[in-house]
């Protein structure tokens, strides 16, 4: 076995920035050791591994090939050095992609369990759209993911955590407000703000509605909920958002849940991984704990 830890660690750095002196930094080298080891595997290996495109470092075919393989070998002696060290099984460091809704509302409870069961993972947390989670688990951004909705790409593993549900929402002054019911065709009449496209409220309320209208009149897309509430609760729109968003605001008289029959809007909410990665002790710990946190919370399955 010719190349080191040291050098897939180099790959993985250049691979994750597209930057030698990203990467240089990133690993605390200088540029000139960081482009030599990066030399050095590509040589062992007999093949390039990036090439440039412009001021990018680009992986090849054969860089795709090696990345899940390095990944899978640095996150191995990582699990070795943090266990020996700490004399803990279940130590380092995780990265984790979230989308807002499950950011929001269950991450931090989640979070809470980690550090008090398991103070020796650190995660790190990005609140991203489900899009750019799921994108962010293919580029190895996240070790693990948590988004609203399905991805059907087959570089995905995914499990289903809970379930939750998307109500539409108005104003408590609003002419649909004292409704018992709200049909399609009010539905298509109306003002709406929603979530911008690539999230997975979004997603779920297209393909819920767009066999059943038309076509509605959008004003607005917003990618933080706080706005698409303000402005719902203060003008004459509609918008469509998770029931936990909402529900503390329609307690307090301030919004209205619509009760649209045709409109059947329960989701799931899921941790992905990507297929082709080993097994993660970090992901598998934070996983059970977060099936463990759910038992007993009638919202979720």
């Amino acid at each position: 076995m010719r190349y080191s830890l040291k050098q897939l660690a180099v790959f993985d750095a250049v691979a994750d920035t597209g930057s030698v002196s990203v990467a240089a930094e990133k690993l605390a080298l200088t540029q000139s050791a960081t482009s030599m080891s990066l030399a050095q595997l590509e040589k062992m290996l007999g093949r390039p591994l990036f090439e440039r495109q412009g001021k990018q470092m680009a992986l090849t075919h054969w860089g795709m090939w090696l990345r899940p393989k390095a990944k899978r070998l640095l996150q191995d002696a990582q699990q070795i050095e943090m266990g020996f060290y700490d004399q803990q099984l279940v130590s380092g460091e995780i990265s984790i992609g979230a989308s807002q809704t499950p950011a929001e509302h269950l991450v931090p409870d989640l979070i809470s369990i980690i550090d008090n069961d398991f103070p020796e993972i650190r995660i790190d947390l990005s609140v991203k759209s489900t899009q750019a989670v799921i994108e962010g688990v293919l580029d190895y951004k996240f070790d693990l993911g948590i988004i609203e909705g399905r991805s059907d790409d087959n570089r995905i593993h995914q499990e289903e955590w809970c379930r939750d549900h998307l109500t539409v929402i108005a104003s408590s002054h609003h002419p649909f407000a004292k409704r018992a019911t709200v049909s399609l065709a009010q539905l298509e009449q109306a003002k709406w703000v929603l979530r911008e496209r690539g999230s997975g409220t979004r997603k779920t309320f297209d393909s819920s509605i767009h066999h059943l209208v038309e076509d509605l009149d959008v004003w607005r897309e917003y990618e933080h909920v706080p706005v698409l509430r303000s402005l719902v609760a203060n003008g004459p729109y509609l918008t469509c958002l998770p029931y936990l968003d909402v529900e503390r605001y329609i307690e307090m008289g301030k919004l209205v849940a619509l009760n649209v029959p045709e409109l059947n809007m329960e989701r799931t909410l899921s941790f992905i991984w990507r297929a082709d990665m080993a097994e993660n002790p970090l992901a598998e710990c934070i996983m059970r704990e977060g099936f463990r946190m759910m038992k007993g919370r009638s919202l979720f399955l």
